[in-house]
């Protein structure tokens, strides 16, 4: 099977030949159709954060494909099920975040295409248990960018508790951004996009922000307080100066949700504000098996689109160096 391989840490990934993986008890193969590049893929692949992939490693968390083979044991797919390849790919169950509903925040998780080899590739195992099944009538070039950028901005505005006629500001207008602003809307937030490039401000307001900020010409706090201020902040943008203006746009008793890992980035608060605003900085990473089926179901009844652009897997190097240029629309979906 052909498979994009990190090899060497910032060198360009290598398109290959690999044999086709056997599924292990519990697991099942999937013949993949689409897969996201998500902006964790390029981190992986450079080895930006702390804890890194060993290598080599085959990246890809935004899978989706057909069933095409059970491991032992397995009885909750079947032969011919369409399901997703998520960021988690495990998770131990029985440690106090499994048991409580944040499974996500298991310390013996494992992650696709960073832990385990993930999607980037004809063909992938992972565990059926954590295959979240696609329902009929989402597509799979839609249904691949929803399996991370969907699942993770959707967490981000649960985890904030968005109220009807909160100002919510979503700052970065890219793969997350883009069905932040349509969550946010969903939920009855007055929605605020914020962005550097006209082109991703007109494509907010189509999905229903209320207002725009172009960043680039004007100081986005400023203008976010001009319209009363934050209820809520999403910091989508890979850049430590968006978290410190989507702290500084908040109002009283406003809430900074940051989801966004910048490869060097450090967020510095001033205490005073926080303690006497009564300001809430929140972490979000992605979501759990249950969020991914309500995202899922959202955009099987119509209530979201996604905005996306087909590439091939033999391009893959190519298509990381225009998401690092900020030239994409939305998001990069590998289709095999």
């Amino acid at each position: 099977m052909k498979a994009a391989v990190v090899t060497a840490f910032g060198q360009p990934l290598q398109v290959m030949e690999l044999p086709v993986p056997e599924p292990a008890a519990g697991q099942v193969l999937v013949r993949m159709e689409a897969c996201g590049l998500c902006h964790t893929d390029i981190h992986a692949a450079h080895g930006d954060w702390p804890v890194k992939p060993t290598l080599p490693r085959t990246p890809g968390h935004e899978g989706v494909g057909i069933v095409e083979k059970l491991g032992p044991g397995v009885t909750d797919h079947g032969l011919g099920d369409r399901v997703s390849i998520a960021w988690l790919g495990g998770a131990c169950g029985t440690c106090r975040y499994c048991l409580d509903g944040r499974e996500t925040l298991c310390q013996d998780q494992v992650n696709s295409g960073y832990s385990t080899d993930g999607a980037f590739a004809e063909y992938a195992v992972v565990t059926a248990a954590f295959a979240v099944a696609v329902p009929p009538g989402v597509e799979p070039v839609d249904a691949a960018p929803l399996t991370c950028a969907g699942l993770t901005a959707y967490k981000a505005v649960k985890v904030a508790h968005v109220q009807p006629g909160e100002n919510v500001a979503v700052f970065g207008i890219g793969g997350l951004g883009h069905l932040a602003v349509q969550y946010a809307h969903i939920v009855g937030g007055t929605v605020i996009g914020i962005d550097v490039e006209p082109e991703k401000l007109a494509l907010a307001v189509e999905l229903g922000a209320h207002h725009t900020v172009d960043a680039r010409a004007t100081d986005p706090v400023e203008a976010i307080r001009r319209l009363g201020g934050a209820d809520v902040a999403l910091a989508f943008a890979v850049s430590p100066r968006s978290f410190e203006q989507a702290f500084a746009s908040l109002r009283p008793g406003g809430r900074l949700v940051c989801v966004a890992m910048p490869a060097d980035g450090d967020l510095s608060i001033p205490i005073f504000d926080t303690v006497i605003k009564g300001i809430s900085v929140i972490g979000s990473i992605v979501g759990t098996r249950g969020d991914l089926a309500e995202v899922f179901e959202l955009h099987r009844l119509g209530r979201t689109k996604v905005v996306a652009e087909g590439r091939k897997l033999d391009d893959v190097n190519a298509a990381i160096a225009d998401v690092l240029s900020g030239s994409v629309p939305a998001r990069l979906v590998f289709e095999f």
